[in-house]
């Protein structure tokens, strides 16, 4: 699905237009093979060369074919179960004309980016750009936080750990691992925009491209740091959950002791031959009380040792 957004330096919010005009922000939403034919007639470029924008695997990269400038990114999205993803592909085109962005799914950032106040136009198309790059940073950065304090509040709870929580941690370690491999890129990204070799930018641009590739380093360092996080948190799971087998093995090892040895004497005396004290009146007497004494003794050994 194809919208159009027109916006003046002048008015405050996006405009939806019927058909696309100079100056205009065309966004695709859901995009399809037939919305891609129709950006390519629009910009004059070979479908080859926006196909990539519906590879939901695609790595943030920049492009410059002819006058057009392709900025390939990721941004975060709820958990897409059937491609196991935590980030969707997010695809920003620059032409002397318009200014595009690609969508392969519904892409809520953007409903909420163009519902908003503007502080830039439509026909800005380098500030437009600098603008959504920020407010996926932004976003990175919320979604980061939240693994984190959910990781935070585990630690917490340590002592009482269950194989949910390891599997909680499991995922929030694979979403956190799936924005670094966004956010890395994206700096690479930024760093070849900033070189003004992919677009002119103009002196408050370049000052706001600089907070925003300052931005996203802050955003990979917290990433960074929440990783860490969970691998120490990880280790030290890893720590009690062998403790506790090594008590769980050391119990287990003293009762076996233990109930072994009335059982062995009874098997002992319960063989059909010559024994001592057979034919003794307090013979039972005697070995149950020799079966108590030795139990008692194991059990005081082992309370000792701190195996019970």
């Amino acid at each position: 699905m194809i919208e159009y957004y027109f916006k003046t330096v002048e008015e405050e919010n996006f405009l939806s237009i019927p058909a696309p005009k100079e100056g205009c922000w065309i966004h695709v939403d859901e995009a399809s093979g037939t919305d891609l034919d129709e950006i390519c007639s629009l910009t004059g470029l070979d479908i080859a060369d926006v196909q990539d924008s519906l590879d939901r695997y695609e790595i943030p990269r920049i492009e410059k074919i002819g006058s057009n400038t392709l900025i390939f990114t990721r941004h975060p999205v709820e958990h897409d179960v059937a491609v196991g993803l935590y980030t969707s592909t997010f695809t920003m085109i620059l032409t002397s004309q318009y200014f595009i962005t690609i969508s392969p799914q519904k892409n809520h950032l953007i409903r909420s980016f163009a519902a908003k106040k503007g502080e830039c136009s439509t026909q800005e198309r380098s500030k437009l750009m600098i603008h959504l790059l920020l407010r996926i940073t932004q976003d990175f950065t919320l979604h980061i936080r939240k693994v984190r304090h959910n990781v935070m509040n585990q630690e917490k709870e340590m002592a009482n750990v269950e194989s949910d929580d390891i599997a909680t941690l499991t995922q929030n370690e694979e979403v956190l691992n799936q924005y670094l491999s966004a956010l890395e890129p994206t700096r690479a990204v930024l760093e070849g925009i900033t070189s003004g070799r992919y677009t002119n930018l103009y002196k408050e641009d370049q000052q706001q491209l600089d907070d925003l590739l300052n931005a996203v380093k802050q955003s990979e360092t917290l990433c960074l740091i929440a990783v860490k996080a969970i691998r120490s948190l990880r280790d030290s799971y890893n720590i009690l959950f062998t403790n506790n087998l090594h008590k769980t093995i050391k119990l287990l090892t003293s009762l076996t002791i233990i109930v072994n040895i009335p059982t062995m004497i009874a098997s002992i005396y319960g063989m059909n031959i010559e024994l001592p004290l057979m034919k003794n009146t307090y013979a039972f007497v005697f070995i149950l009380s020799m079966i108590v004494a030795l139990s008692i003794l194991a059990l005081i050994v082992f309370r000792r040792k701190r195996w019970l």
